[in-house]
């Protein structure tokens, strides 16, 4: 189905992870012109960039505001206009940690890794959305902002503000600057990719798959999909403020452990 992406300039963030990676993929093959940013992971992302005929390149902390307008403005220089951002970066703390063991420091970390570095993303493509009058931005959240995530309260509280009130922000803040742009968010379940290595594994899989219908843990390429799905003006011109679920059903998360 066409798609309607090819030529357009895309900024995929997080780039060098397992999604980000799998979002650049799929945006050049629908004929984009894709820029893979990476934050740590140069190695990982140079070799996405190859595999995408020397698509363009671009470091940036993302949660250092500077930073982030020396990513679009490098990111423009070399794509010549940003039409679309996929905002995928983020971070999620392996280590289990109930509220009251929660360090504050900890907490204003993993805010600024999920929600602070999106706004400061969005803010970033929307000034582009001004200057083109059109653009579609797709916020890459997770579940854990939906049902949240015992031992994880602070990336949960990131992506629920992230699905919640910063999305349905944007999605009317957007129209005010391009009467056609759209803003929409999918939010992953379990996924395999290097920041879940080590949780996903086959037993894993059967004790976190147990509020799941399809029980098994989504592919990046899963993920990716419905990201060009929403980002395409051609299969989602109308939807916007929407959070499409990618979780193989998921209800909720597991709270109690098998015995």
């Amino acid at each position: 189905m066409e798609t309607g992406l090819a030529g357009k300039g895309v900024l995929v963030t997080g780039a060098s992870g397992g999604i980000g990676a799998a979002c650049a993929r799929a945006f050049a093959a629908e004929g984009a012109r894709v820029a893979v940013h990476y934050h740590r992971g140069e190695e990982r992302a140079r070799d996405v960039a190859a595999e995408l005929e020397g698509a363009p390149v671009v470091q940036a902390d993302l949660t250092d505001e500077i930073e982030v307008d020396r990513l679009f403005a490098e990111t423009r220089a070399a794509l010549g206009r940003i039409d679309v951002c996929a905002a995928v970066a983020g971070v999620w703390p392996a280590d289990d940690l109930p509220v009251w063991q929660l360090s504050l420091e900890r907490w204003e970390q993993i805010l600024r890794q999920n929600l602070t570095s999106v706004f400061l993303t969005a803010r970033g493509f929307l000034r582009e959305v001004e200057r083109n009058r059109d653009g579609s931005l797709v916020l890459v959240g997770s579940t854990a902002g939906i049902v949240g995530e015992a031992g994880h309260a602070d990336y949960a509280a990131a992506k629920s503000a992230v699905l919640g009130g910063l999305l349905l922000s944007l999605k009317n803040e957007i129209v005010r600057v391009a009467p056609r742009g759209r803003v929409n968010a999918v939010a992953p379940g379990w996924t395999e990719s290097p920041m879940t290595r080590g949780h996903v594994e086959p037993k894993a899989v059967r004790r976190i798959s147990r509020t799941m219908a399809l029980r098994k843990v989504a592919q990046p390429d899963d993920v990716a999909r419905q990201v060009v799905v929403l980002a395409s003006e051609e299969l989602s011109g109308h939807v916007t403020g929407q959070v499409v679920t990618v979780a193989g059903g998921m209800e909720g998360r597991v709270v109690h452990d098998d015995g």
